[in-house]
């Protein structure tokens, strides 16, 4: 049966996994609570749900909100803003104290005591008002600057997205080999406790020694605490692994998939290089930020050109309960910086210096991105030799012990040989399982620095 076919009838196997327990708090924060049955989880589960509720994915989607706010705040102004106004009001006027005495009445032509000194007014008033701004090239660039800045929030989240699934990836790998570490133990443990019967069987018809009694049973008490320290660190791991893909720390999980060996067809270098100009996130993140810094940067040098504003207003006013009639106002403005030039050249130096600094950036990190591929691509090598030597070596050791438990077991010799080739045995196998992490590590390690990491983490790791 293929390896797929295996693992898809073993999923099969496996009880409903448990519906969790969700409960929201305000502010729509989601907390997840432990279920009291085991979470069934494959490599791909919880990558996924590291993807959706690792805690700086989380955060990285706010600030991707906060920045398209922040772009809509910039497009507002240079779009129209229109508002509407109605007001009423009751007044109360002291003609007298503005000067309009019965002497200065009769100037008009208006007999003494025609108008009350003391004027009561309830009017009413309805508006709109209109500001636009006609030509303002600082803010068309802040505009622009905007619109990239929400192109570094999106390479954010997706640079962020490739750093989780290494993360989570990693983790998941650390744990399955905390799982065949366990195995290992326990099938040593056994075989321990066989040859620890043996021995004082023999100790006890008196064909064997006390030694090699107490020999056999220090070897089975350390295969014991080896055994011990194992499950405690799968256990740690396992909660670590909660974390990272936001279930609660109590939550048991099964590993449902087993350590993938499959011995990976490397890029060339060129075209590896060539591909992560392409994909690395944190690169073309970098870019944006320069094409960012350079709007920036237009938008102060546009600061020496005139402004051309537009404001006015239309409604109705008039005394309540008598006539309305219309009123308006429009102007135009004009706004020519004469002088300002130790602001001015300030924010330009400032602008430059963000713009420099920022190609530096690049340029180094394209220098690193080829050290770090060429690191990874001799991690994967070197591991991948280390884990054939490796299996070679459990197979000898292997060997190794079956021909002195054969030998022991005849009378031969005594259980000397029979503990050293067990403590062997279990280093071999420890060593084995340790390359085998190492070597699917390095291969997610060099899919992440050639930026592919979160979309064909399953081609290089052979599932």
């Amino acid at each position: 049966m293929p390896a797929s076919a295996a693992r898809a009838q073993g999923a099969a196997d496996l009880p409903p996994a448990p519906v969790p327990n969700v409960v929201k708090l305000p502010g729509n924060v989601v907390v997840e609570q432990a279920t009291p049955a085991a979470l069934p989880l494959s490599l791909d589960d919880a990558i996924a749900r590291g993807e959706k509720r690792n805690l700086q994915m989380l955060l990285v989607i706010q600030n991707q909100r906060l920045v398209h706010g922040e772009l809509l705040s910039a497009e507002n102004s240079l779009l129209p803003s229109l508002t509407a106004k109605g007001q009423i009001s009751a007044q109360q006027i002291n003609l007298a104290a503005l000067g309009f005495k019965p002497g200065s009445l009769a100037a008009f032509g208006l007999p003494p005591g025609s108008i009350a000194e003391i004027v009561k007014v309830n009017t009413a008033s309805a508006q709109m008002n209109l500001d636009q701004q006609l030509f303002n090239a600082p803010a068309y660039f802040l505009y622009r600057s905007a619109q990239k800045a929400q192109k570094v929030a999106d390479l954010s989240e997706l640079n962020l997205l490739g750093g989780v699934t290494l993360e989570v990836g990693t983790q998941y790998l650390l744990a399955l080999a905390d799982a065949s570490q366990i195995e290992n133990a326990r099938a040593l443990e056994k075989a321990d406790e066989v040859a620890y019967q043996q021995a004082k069987a023999s100790h006890e018809a008196g064909v064997g020694t006390n030694l090699d009694e107490l020999r056999a049973r220090v070897q089975l008490q350390m295969q014991q605490q080896a055994l011990i320290n194992n499950e405690n660190a799968f256990a740690k791991d396992k909660i670590a692994l909660n974390r990272m893909i936001g279930l609660p720390a109590d939550q048991q999980i099964t590993l449902i998939d087993t350590a993938p060996y499959a011995e990976y067809a490397e890029l060339p270098l060129e075209d590896a290089k060539k591909l992560a100009y392409q994909r690395r996130k944190d690169l073309l993140n970098l870019q944006a930020q320069l094409e960012v810094a350079t709007q920036a940067r237009k938008a102060v040098r546009a600061e020496y050109l005139p402004v051309v504003s537009f404001n006015g207003y239309y409604g109705v006013l008039g005394e309540i309960g008598s006539f309305y009639h219309g009123v308006f106002a429009a102007t135009g403005k004009v706004s020519v910086p004469v002088f300002q030039e130790g602001q001015l050249r300030g924010e330009r130096e400032v602008a430059d210096a963000q713009v420099v600094a920022l190609r530096q950036q690049i340029e180094s990190l394209r220098v690193s991105i080829e050290q770090q591929i060429r690191a990874s691509m001799l991690d994967v090598e070197s591991s991948n030799q280390l884990v054939k030597v490796a299996r070679s070596n459990v197979d000898l050791a292997t060997q190794e012990l079956q021909d002195a438990t054969d030998r022991f077991s005849a009378g031969v010799d005594d259980n000397l040989p029979v503990v050293q080739a067990q403590a062997t045995l279990a280093a071999a196998q420890s060593r084995l399982v340790d390359t085998l992490y190492q070597y699917n590590q390095s291969k997610l390690s060099l899919a992440r620095n050639t930026g592919v990491v979160e979309s064909q983490y399953k081609i290089y790791l052979g599932r």
